[in-house]
């Protein structure tokens, strides 16, 4: 029987001759600035917890209370007997923060876009996506039924014409979708401008917000960046990233909320995650609402790191939040630069095909509000001097 599965070791093998797989380097405790990587002490670079929240104690403190009262599992599916007061509270939250009727949350925000876009849009429909999309929301589009059309990443000329041709036709309903940061440039979605077309077409607007949540619009996510909360119909995110914890979410009207946990089969059929989580992440929100010097901090050290790296000759791409990519094109050399980084005591990985362009392989470096300028100075002379041994800059 094992030849019927040969065809596994020779796709990785090809893959690997390309540079294209991943090698999985694991930490030996919390995900913090500083982390221990399989033994050697590293600056961590690689990291969504923008925040520093992912070992705030604050959050550990929330999670012990919950496994004290709830234990550790909800026990059951969310639509069946999983959902605790503890997610109902967080429902709430979620909806005060993110400015809308109401919320609800999800395994994770892969879940929320798997589950949610094939039910809003079907036969007669039309989705709208930004060709850089997130895989998530590539997936969810490719299990709808619905008609798509791609547009150039953030071209809101192509975006126009796509509307226009669709205005011609009888579609029951279009839904422009979107990244809010797109996760591999750095860039921010030109949400205005696609909410105007979005009004002039009669299309809705879906926006993934995972990475601007705790990042932009002083913590509360681009809806709040752009002064748009209240008119983005779907608002998707996640807790896994600025706020350190887990699961994903969906906050916007009250009637979405009900259709959501009534068709979006990836809450319907999957177990409610642990209360603890919960916890962690009303404690999250709560802490974001609380401290805004953390996203002040953030963009300092965004400020900083970005104006630097680039004043070396290093290529940042699109960047204009704290993802800051270093783009090598080649996937070997970004692969090489990754590992000296990682000898030089420095975790930043190299992003390859297919989460980017064959020829946009990069390191994607990703800033955190608990960085010290000695730490950033650091990651800026190892850079330096690595750029000129493999003959970057």
């Amino acid at each position: 029987m094992r030849e019927m599965t040969e065809f596994l070791k020779r796709e990785y093998e090809e893959m690997e001759k390309q540079g294209l797989t991943w090698v999985i380097k694991s930490l030996n405790g919390p995900s913090e600035p500083h982390v221990v990587v399989e033994g050697k002490k590293c600056l961590m670079l690689a990291s969504n917890n923008y925040l520093n929240l992912a070992n705030d104690p604050r959050l550990k403190e929330a999670a012990i209370k919950a496994i004290e009262k709830y234990g550790a599992g909800a026990g059951s599916d969310w639509s069946i007997a999983g959902t605790m007061d503890i997610h109902v509270e967080l429902y709430k939250k979620i909806a005060e923060f993110k400015g809308t009727e109401d919320a609800i949350t999800f395994q994770t925000g892969f879940a929320a876009n798997a589950g949610l876009i094939p039910q809003l849009a079907g036969k007669g429909d039309l989705l709208v996506s930004d060709e850089l999309n997130h895989g998530s929301i590539i997936d969810g589009v490719r299990l709808s039924k619905a008609e798509r059309a791609i547009y150039p990443h953030s071209d809101m000329a192509a975006l126009e014409k796509i509307l226009k041709e669709a205005d011609k036709k009888d579609y029951r309903r279009i839904i422009i979708l979107t990244d809010g940061v797109f996760s591999m440039d750095g860039d921010i979605a030109k949400l205005k401008e696609i909410w105007k077309l979005a009004e002039e077409y009669r299309a809705m607007v879906y926006v993934d917000d995972a990475h601007g949540e705790g990042v932009l619009g002083d913590g509360h996510g681009i809806g709040r960046h752009f002064n748009l909360e209240k008119e983005i119909h779907f608002q998707i995110g996640t807790f896994s990233k600025a706020f350190g914890s887990f699961g994903g979410m969906l906050a916007g009207s009250r009637d979405l909320i009900k259709f959501a946990y009534n068709k979006a089969r990836t809450w319907l059929l999957s177990a409610a995650f642990p209360p603890h989580v919960a916890a962690a992440n009303i404690a999250a929100l709560e802490i974001v609402e609380k401290e805004p010097e953390r996203v002040r901090k953030l963009w300092e050290n965004t400020r900083y790191f970005k104006k630097e790296i680039e004043s070396m000759g290093y290529d940042t791409g699109m960047s204009e939040t704290p993802i800051i990519p270093v783009i090598v094109g080649d996937s070997k050399k970004a692969k090489q630069l990754a590992e000296r980084l990682y000898q030089e005591g420095i975790f930043a990985l190299a992003i390859v095909y297919p989460m980017v362009a064959r020829d946009k392989a990069r390191i994607r470096n990703q800033m955190n509000a608990g960085m010290t300028r000695e730490d950033l100075d650091f990651a800026l002379s190892v850079y330096e001097k690595l750029g000129k041994e493999l003959k970057i800059i």
